[in-house]
């Protein structure tokens, strides 16, 4: 009896032995194909282990996300180092442990990021390797209305806030920053009687947003980009052309629905500056696409045809229609690009009045001076 148990209890010890083995070996044979030292991939492995509570308890309970970069050329050292000081660790060598034994620390990328106290290590580390993934895209297009932009925030479901939100923001009659209010020239009420909006002033741009940004700081970045890219020189440009920057902007942003290749700017900017001082109507299509919107077929810029540029009553918004009535629209109709505002401060010296499509396909203009009215009139594509 005796002899059997104690073979049994050999034969345990040999198994434990030959599991031992087993698993040393293998780790060893996966830290070789992994580039690790097997007696430091070894040495990892027992201190995360040891450590697992550790690595799976967050440095806090603060849910707010906040910014941490890496610069290029960080070590994981560094970046340990830089998560404790920021709070988001609180041991930076469990931190370069566990990434040197995942082999992540080759796979840190310099970028910025947007981090929580309650993420893991874990957690952090895998966030560290892609920058790309570590912001909530969003890009706005020029030419667009404060609609599109409504649009595409309601399909990014990365976003906090719906498109809803963001018209409240941003639309007629919203609580706009008092500051870049009166530095752009938005009046209290505009010319039909409404409160403005921030059409036109929220840049066009591919933006990078932090996770978790309200609409009110997303309004605030797009004001700012506006600020980084329309200079004290642009605005100076404008009071000399005798105009405030609201004024600038609604004039460009009519611009921009009509050109569509950017060479062609300055010029068809100097027919509509040409009407303005003689003066003459603005006669511009896009405003009437503006005044009807989406209300004909869906598409925020509808098809429209000579019919509709004395035929809008009824229709909420035709005082902006520029068939209907005189000088600027009340207001921007969509957002101008930087080339479209400088077009209007800076337009080409001609004496043309009209512009229509060309007969190409390639969506360039044949314009016309006053004294050419009759062919602007007659002109066609045979």
């Amino acid at each position: 009896m005796w002899s059997t148990a104690r073979n049994i209890v050999i034969a345990l010890i040999l198994s434990g032995m030959l599991l031992a083995c087993v698993i040393v070996g293998g780790l060893y044979v996966w830290a070789r194909q992994e580039g690790l030292n097997p007696v430091k991939a070894i040495q990892l492995k027992i201190t995360l282990t040891l450590k697992d509570d550790d690595l799976n308890t967050a440095a806090g309970t603060d849910p707010t996300f906040r910014q941490f970069e890496i610069q290029a050329g960080d070590t994981a050292y560094t970046v340990s180092q830089n998560l404790r000081r920021e709070g988001f660790i609180t041991d930076s060598d469990l931190f370069v442990d566990y990434v040197q034994y995942h082999r992540l620390d080759v796979q840190l990328e310099a970028g910025v990021y947007y981090l929580q106290q309650t993420q893991t290590i874990p957690q952090i580390a895998s966030s560290l390797t892609d920058a790309s993934i570590a912001t909530v895209p969003l890009t706005v297009l020029e030419g667009w209305r404060l609609e599109e932009i409504a649009d595409i925030i309601d399909t990014n479901p990365l976003l906090d806030f719906g498109g809803a939100d963001f018209w409240s923001a941003v639309g007629p009659g919203a609580s706009l920053p008092p500051d870049f209010k009166v530095r752009a020239g938005i009046p209290d009420m505009m010319s039909n009687g409404i409160a403005p909006s921030l059409e036109g002033f929220l840049y066009p741009a591919s933006y990078k947003l932090r996770p978790g940004i309200t609409i009110f700081e997303l309004r605030d970045e797009m004001l700012n980009t506006f600020n980084n890219y329309v200079t004290d020189d642009l605005y100076q440009q404008a009071t000399q052309q005798g105009f405030t920057m609201y004024e600038a902007v609604t004039l460009a942003s009519i611009v921009e629905r009509e050109a569509v290749q950017v060479d062609e700017a300055p010029i068809i900017a100097s027919v509509y500056l040409n009407r303005l001082r003689l003066p003459m109507r603005l006669d511009a299509d896009p405003t009437v696409q503006y005044a009807i919107g989406n209300t004909r077929d869906g598409r925020w810029w509808p098809s429209i045809t000579q019919a509709d540029y004395y035929g809008l009553e009824g229709v909420p918004n035709q005082s902006y229609s520029t068939y209907l009535n005189d000088g600027l629209p009340p207001g921007p109709i969509a957002v101008p690009s930087l080339a479209s505002i400088k077009a209007v401060l800076n337009p080409a010296a001609t004496e043309y009045y009209y512009f229509r499509r060309g007969c190409e396909d390639d969506n360039r203009h044949v314009f016309f001076t006053l004294d050419q009215q009759t062919d602007h009139a007659n002109f066609t594509c045979e």
